[in-house]
């Protein structure tokens, strides 16, 4: 296994890579909520409020419209999007250039468009998206950043369109059309060419779809085995943003309340500590050999393997060798063994009869574990609890960085029923994709068993530091916002100039002034190049270690589908850490250079 990197820095600090894992369970994306007011004065006021409170407000007087974009307070990086919303100069009130009086002109409705658009991407960035893009705004490298973003700014128009005045409902119109054309262009960019695999589905999965459509599901998608990517969700006619793609009752969603409903819950209740996700897990391991359960449909669909990174044989894992990823999957399976080891075979020794020694063994728990990490979704029901589920039929939906489902996880309390709205629009025998959340190949290997097929811009090398301190981190408040600093594949960035390379600016800046607390780029001046070419260096040093790290390139058409992916995955970190090491090396020219006409 490699040894964790470390730049000697001129202070003697150092840095080493690591990694903090997400959390293995779909993340559910938060949806909206609204509601309208009037207030005395001459303005009419519509706000759209989102439920970790971000708002936009729609104001009109006689004749300007106003709309206004709100940061919430409570958001975990206030700090640090307040700070970039003010360095772009975005006042929280914008004044559209719009009358309505008149219709504005294309060019006119484009520019407050890309005002509007730039403000919503700040106000939803992500922790690795404001680490990466705090110095531009005006344009995306993460394509669910900016679907996020697009369609934010669509559900305040939708709901601005209720005002009963005609042109500023024609002007809201024209500024809708614009930010669904916006978001087809970013859909565009991902199309794909689907080769089918045999037909459409087979009698399980049409059986599956069957059962759920007579127990109250709605689907505009059927399911097909496509080349390279197993099975996945097909649209089965046009739909367009905000159609739902699929809608799943409360009544076959498997969750917690099951357990509660069986004989196992008496005596799981009874151990300290155990979660409602392991009793579901258990309940799972026994109900998938239930002939007469009311889910056998939906468990005869399951694989019998998984795949995942946690069931890589010692070949792949050798494979691994030089890689942060194998000291994650080990981990991990060593976790799971342990909580294992805490339940079985005392459970099977003392119940027998509940929890059979035949149904309840190592390998299938593993096998249930990796059920739950790829298929579970958290779930908010009308109760206001947050639920780990199995979802029948959506858990055949692919992830994607560039997903049509964005936007899941809260049960609708009209319908009873949990609803997957598209993002962006999916043509009839298309693939629909889902965004399982914010996550880098080696945990999607890891837990889900693949790596995407597109960049993924989560794909981050995180790097810790000792005895370094941000700058700006003089207060509690900031101090708690501290970024993970971090590198990326250089492709991303569209800066490549001296004093940038393509490389993170927060990184930069801290290894400068690491080495001269009075560095900026300012002004240029020998003593300032010459820490540029010790970063570049240093830099350039600690990642070609972890290059080596990797060894030679291996390719065998022949190997194992374990092995198969532990290549694939080696390759893809060759490929990052090759766009690192071409930019510290552009750099140090561009940096040279410069210096030889401050010395000439």
């Amino acid at each position: 296994m490699g040894q964790e990197p470390t730049i000697n820095l001129p202070s003697s600090s150092s840095f080493s890579a690591g990694r903090v894992r997400s959390s293995p369970v779909t993340l559910a994306a938060q949806g909206f909520a609204n509601y309208a007011g009037k207030k005395k004065s001459d303005y009419k006021r519509i706000l759209i409020s989102r439920i970790a409170d971000e708002c936009m407000i729609c104001q009109e007087n006689d004749d300007d419209v106003v709309l206004v974009l709100e940061l919430p307070q409570n958001d975990p990086l206030f700090m640090r999007k307040k700070k970039l919303l003010d360095d772009k100069g975005f006042a929280l009130k914008i004044h559209a250039p719009l009358k309505c009086s008149s219709v504005p002109t294309l060019d006119q409705l484009n520019d407050f468009s890309n005002r509007l658009i730039q403000q919503a991407r700040i106000i939803n960035y992500d922790e690795v998206e404001i680490y990466f893009n705090g110095d531009s705004a005006s344009d995306y490298s993460n394509p669910r950043n900016e679907l996020q973003a697009l369609n934010y700014l669509l559900e305040a128009i939708d709901n601005s369109l209720s005002g009963d005045k005609h042109m500023m409902k024609n002007i809201m119109q024209n500024l809708r059309d614009e930010i669904v054309d916006r978001i087809h262009k970013v859909g565009s960019r991902f199309g794909e060419e689907l080769e089918f695999v045999g037909c459409s589905n087979t009698d399980k999965e049409k059986c599956l779809l069957d059962w759920s459509v007579n127990n109250g599901a709605r689907t505009n998608l059927d399911i097909a085995y496509i080349e390279g990517a197993g099975r996945g969700a097909i649209a089965t006619q046009d739909l367009k943003v905000g159609d739902i793609a699929l809608e799943i009752p409360v009544s076959i969603i498997i969750s917690e309340e099951l357990v509660h409903e069986s004989n196992l819950f008496h005596v799981l209740n009874e151990i300290n500590g155990i979660s409602t996700e392991t009793m579901l897990l258990l309940w799972c391991m026994r109900e998938k050999y239930n002939k007469n359960s009311r889910f056998i449909l939906f468990f005869e669909t399951l694989p019998e393997k998984f795949n995942t990174g946690l069931s890589f044989g010692v070949d792949a894992l050798v494979t691994l060798d030089g890689t942060l990823l194998l000291e994650e999957i080990l981990q991990a399976k060593e976790h799971l063994r342990v909580q294992y080891e805490e339940l079985f075979p005392a459970l099977s020794d003392l119940h027998p009869d509940v929890f059979p020694p035949d149904l309840y063994t190592w390998e299938h728990f593993l096998w249930a574990c990796e059920l739950f990490y790829s298929n579970s979704m958290k779930v908010f029901f009308t109760d206001g609890k947050l639920r780990t589920c199995l979802i029948p039929v959506a858990g055949f939906l692919n992830h994607s960085v560039c997903p049509h489902v964005l936007r899941y996880g809260r049960i609708e309390a009209s319908t009873h029923t949990l609803r997957f709205p598209l993002s962006r629009a999916c043509h009839a025998g298309e693939q629909c994709f889902l965004a399982y959340g914010k996550f880098s190949s080696s945990h999607l290997l890891t837990f889900y068993g693949f790596l995407p097929q597109e960049d993924n811009p989560y794909d981050v090398i995180p790097l810790e530091f000792d005895n370094l301190k941000d700058e700006d981190c003089e207060d509690g408040r900031i101090a708690t916002e501290v970024p993970t600093h971090m590198v990326r594949g250089t492709w991303y960035s569209k800066d490549h100039g001296i004093f940038q390379y393509g490389l993170p600016s927060p990184l930069l800046d801290i290894l400068r002034r690491a080495g001269n607390p009075n560095w900026q780029s300012s002004v240029i001046t020998k003593e300032i190049l010459e820490t540029e070419l010790i970063v570049l260096r240093d830099l350039k040093c600690t990642f070609q270690d972890m290059m080596d790290a990797l060894g030679d390139e291996n390719v065998d058409d022949r190997a194992s589908w374990d092995v198969k992916l532990a290549i694939e995955y080696k390759n893809l970190q060759r490929r990052i850490l090759s766009s690192i090491l071409t930019s510290c090396g552009t750099g140090f020219e561009l940096v040279e250079c410069e210096l030889l006409k401050c010395t000439s």
